[in-house]
């Protein structure tokens, strides 16, 4: 089988990569191996534009955002279901000086931060002491119907083999012409493989910082899901009555199963916050592919020119992943340039050794 583009990987950067791919009129296989604890999989699906404590802007928002709405908008068009809502995040200040810092960056971060009008009708659903301090805009993406229905769409275009991609039949002769794979031949192979590329032979050497983050899912009766609310830890609309709560970063961890400790600790939370009854269904945990620069790696290999990157997006992937597949897409079409502080490029001296 001949192809354009062989990208492994169906997460949020495969899917948006191979649906820009395709669209150009590119024939492409996507390998994947439907991991249900890959981070995609798991994560909350939410876009927040700001970040950490001190309440700042992230990193490239103003243009992430307005491109993420439409991007998503225009795939959930694409396969016939709403993939993207508005769900602005409700923060209630668990101490007087949070909510004190809240007010003071309001001041400078107005674009982004607001009061909400009517804060007492929350009193009903949860229990605080201080204000609360709305996010807007936020955005919530339903990874599964993004991820499944792009899935079948690729099925119905005979362009996905569900298996796990094995190094061991890659044909690295191949590099000076097309690269093969088993009976694939393509003109580049693209990785979007998530956590599993810190340990892959060409990119190893990047400085991935992998993390284990946990969720729990619950069921909560009359909790209205236009809002994702948050006091140290998230309440996030996921589908029916159930809801996302988490999420840990744990930098130092033995295996990646749902531990004890982090469920315990979330039914804490939730009994000093929570008013209403909730019933546990499920707990979550993945590994995530972040970077000790908490910036993307896109681009080309410096030695092996048809071998290409679009990973290490971390907990940021729901925005970062449409806008810098886009990138790679028109770097790959029209030899556009990749912004350079998401450019592998800047790690040439360490991936030539």
């Amino acid at each position: 089988m001949e192809v354009d583009y062989l990208i492994i990987g169906q997460g949020i950067s495969g899917s948006f990569l191979s649906w820009y791919l395709l669209k150009a009129g590119k024939k492409i296989v996507v390998i994947d191996d439907a991991n249900p604890n890959a981070a995609s999989r798991v994560a909350s699906g939410v876009i927040n534009p700001v970040t950490g404590r001190r309440i700042v802007s992230t990193w490239m928002i103003n243009e992430l955002l307005p491109f993420a709405d439409e991007a998503y908008t225009a795939f959930g068009k694409y396969l016939n279901t709403a993939i993207i809502s508005q769900n602005n995040i409700l923060d209630f200040h668990p101490t007087s000086q949070m909510q004190q810092a809240f007010i003071e960056r309001q001041k400078v971060e107005s674009t982004y931060l607001r009061v909400p009008e009517q804060e007492e009708e929350y009193k009903s659903y949860f229990n605080f002491n201080y204000s609360v301090g709305e996010i807007t805009p936020c955005y919530l993406i339903n990874l599964a119907l993004l991820i499944g229905g792009w899935k079948q769409k690729l099925h119905e275009n005979n362009a996905l083999l569900k298996e796990r991609f094995e190094f061991c039949y890659f044909d690295t002769n191949a590099f000076s012409d097309k690269i093969k794979y088993k009976d694939i031949e393509a003109q580049k192979i693209i990785f979007c493989d998530g956590a599993v590329g810190a340990d892959s032979p060409y990119f190893k050497l990047l400085p991935y910082a992998k993390n284990k983050g946990e969720a729990l899912i619950i069921e909560i009766e009359g909790l209205p899901d236009n809002n994702i609310y948050k006091q140290g830890i998230s309440l996030v609309p996921w589908k029916d009555n159930l809801w996302w709560v988490g999420s840990s970063y744990e930098w130092n961890f033995k295996d990646l199963n749902p531990s004890e400790t982090f469920r315990h600790n979330m039914e804490r939370q939730l009994k000093l916050w929570l008013k209403l009854p909730y019933k546990i269904v499920d707990h979550l945990a993945t590994e995530r592919p972040a970077n000790l620069e908490r910036r993307p790696f896109v681009g080309f290999h410096p030695l092996h020119t048809n071998v290409c990157l679009l990973n290490g997006m971390g907990t940021k992937g729901c925005s970062l992943a449409p806008y810098f597949a886009n990138e790679l897409v028109n770097c790959l079409l029209y030899n556009t340039p990749i912004n350079p502080l998401a450019d592998i490029n800047r790690f040439k001296k360490i991936l030539s050794r």
